[in-house]
């Protein structure tokens, strides 16, 4: 299974626990893990590759700081969030599939069916969160087409082969410039203007359970779920906005899975 990361040296600790639980319950035999970045040292991938398994294999890609250069960002958006846009461009051309995961998530089940799906003819596979009164906000902010759900960025599964021939850097740099002060989430509403029409949207609740999400369900008639039911079905729980399990404040109600897999982390006494 082949996955992609996009990380800064700080994320490298939270990229560990992430590690541990696709080890744990992600189901192939073998990762080939592939590492955007531009400050990871020799002692960062050494430690990373520590973490895993002898069958493993991780390959740290250093992106050249120019590439990206004029593209809009924030203390909160670095210029890393649109490492991910550009992987197409970036992974070795042998490689046909990709699973990307942002680093605060946590696997609960098997990466297996999601990995080897049909694409169908679409670029990626990715889920949506919002209902059809803010698709239409965002079609109207973002000058998308009718119909164009927006999606969250955190879990991508990616046609390469496809994606090489859609991807250019020029038309994420234009279309960044031109809408820059629309731009709330810049990747995620990038990655939805020049690619969601050719997304597979997946169901969020098995792919990208979020604390909202789950509340949001459970506030909806026929549409209740337990911690159980997302211990059984769930594979990706993904812990965005703030705060998180790991900080101080958070109260959601999935953060018992980040503490139930990080004691599994924890080296046994005696």
């Amino acid at each position: 299974m082949n996955l992609l990361f996009s990380i800064n040296r700080k994320f490298v600790p939270l990229w560990g626990q992430c590690m541990a639980t696709i080890l744990r319950h992600g189901g192939a035999d073998r990762y080939d893990l592939y590492v955007l970045h531009s400050d990871l040292t020799g002692e960062d991938a050494a430690q990373m590759r520590a973490a895993l398994r002898p069958q493993d294999r991780c390959t740290l890609i250093s992106v050249p700081d120019g590439l990206f250069e004029g593209f809009p960002e924030t203390g909160r958006y670095p210029l890393q969030i649109y490492y991910r846009l550009a992987a197409p461009l970036l992974l070795p051309p042998e490689l046909d599939r990709i699973l990307y995961l942002d680093v605060d998530t946590v696997i609960l089940n098997s990466l297996m069916p999601l990995y080897t799906s049909d694409f169908g003819g679409a670029a990626f596979m990715a889920c949506s969160h919002t209902r059809k009164f803010m698709d239409r906000v965002n079609q109207a902010r973002l000058g998308l087409e009718e119909g164009v759900r927006y999606l969250n960025s955190g879990v991508l599964m990616m046609n390469l082969d496809l994606l090489r021939d859609l991807v250019r850097l020029e038309d994420i740099r234009d279309y960044a410039e031109k809408y820059r002060r629309r731009l709330i989430l810049p990747d995620q509403d990038i990655l939805t203007a020049l690619f969601g029409d050719r997304a597979l949207v997946l169901d969020s609740r098995i792919y990208n359970m979020t604390d909202r999400l789950y509340l949001r369900c459970n506030a909806t008639p026929g549409e209740k779920i337990s911690l159980d039911w997302v211990r059984r079905n769930t594979v990706v729980v993904h812990y965005l906005g703030k705060p998180k399990p790991w900080q101080k404040n958070y109260l959601g109600p999935l953060g018992v899975f980040y503490h139930e897999e990080l004691a599994q982390n924890q080296p046994a006494e005696g």
